[in-house]
C-alpha cells in the first residue's frame, strides 16, 4: 500500500519517537504529536522527511480538532493514524491507588486514543485508504499485581481495535494492534513513578526488555 501522510502520537520519546524514525525511512511525510515542543522540533530536524508538529495534550479535544482539521495541504490527506500516547501511573494494589491516576490513564490510554481515531476515520473511509495502528500492550491479556487500569486500558485497546476491523469490513482500510511486552530505553516506568528513577531502573532488574526500536520494526 503507497501511504503518503502518518499520524504519530506520543512521538516525543520512546516507541513513538522510534516510529516515527523508521516511517521517515519510508518517505513518509508524518504528523508528530505529543505536549513538548522542544522534542518534537528536535526530532523535526533530525528526520529526512518532510514533518508537521502539533505541539499539545492529546487529552485536549479542541486543540487536536482545530490542529487536524487546519493542517497544511501536504498533509491533510492523512493514509496511516499511530495511535501510540499512552501511559501507566503507579503499581499499587487497587485499593491503595490514587483515583487521579486512574482517570488520567483512562484519559489518555482509551478516550484521547478514541477520539483522534474518530476525527480521521471518515476521511480515511472516504478515500478508502488508510492504516491505523493501536499500541497496546500484552497486560490488557494478562494480568500483573498493580496492573489494574493500566492493564484495562490496554485490554479496550484491543478490543477497540478488534471491533474497528469489524466495522471496516469490505473497505481497504487496516486495523492493528501491537502488544509488546516490557519495553526498556523509554521514559514508561519513570512516568510510571512520576520521576523515580530507583524504582523505574529495578522494573527491568535481571532480564532483557524489548526495546522501541523493535516495536518500530512491527509497525
Amino acid at each position: 500500500m503507497n501511504y503518503k501522510v502518518a499520524v504519530v502520537t506520543g512521538a516525543s520519546s520512546g516507541i513513538g519517537k522510534a516510529i516515527a524514525e523508521s516511517l521517515a525511512k519510508q518517505n513518509i511525510r508524518l504528523i508528530l504529536v505529543a505536549r513538548r515542543q522542544d522534542k518534537l522540533e528536535q526530532l523535526q530536524n533530525k528526520l529526512q522527511t518532510p514533518v508537521h508538529v502539533i505541539a499539545c495534550d492529546v487529552t485536549d479535544k479542541e486543540k487536536i480538532k482545530a490542529a487536524l482539521n487546519n493542517l497544511p495541504a501536504e498533509f491533510a490527506n492523512i493514509d496511516v493514524l499511530i495511535n501510540c500516547a499512552g501511559l501507566a501511573l503507579g503499581l499499587e494494589d487497587a485499593q491503595e491507588t490514587d483515583w487521579q491516576d486512574w482517570e488520567t490513564m483512562l484519559n489518555v490510554n482509551c478516550l484521547a486514543l478514541s477520539y483522534i481515531t474518530h476525527l480521521l476515520l471518515p476521511g480515511m473511509v472516504e478515500r478508502n485508504q488508510g492504516h491505523i495502528i493501536n499500541i497496546g500492550s500484552t497486560a490488557g491479556t494478562y494480568p500483573y499485581k498493580g496492573g489494574n487500569v493500566y492493564g484495562a486500558t490496554k485490554a479496550f485497546v484491543e478490543q477497540f481495535t478488534l471491533n474497528l476491523k469489524a466495522d471496516l469490513l469490505g473497505t481497504a482500510l487496516r486495523v492493528t494492534n501491537i502488544a509488546p511486552g516490557m519495553v526498556g530505553e523509554s521514559e514508561f516506568s519513570q512516568v510510571r513513578f512520576k520521576g523515580d528513577e530507583e524504582k523505574a531502573r529495578k522494573v527491568y532488574e535481571g532480564l532483557k526488555p524489548l526495546t522501541p526500536a523493535d516495536v518500530a520494526e512491527s509497525a
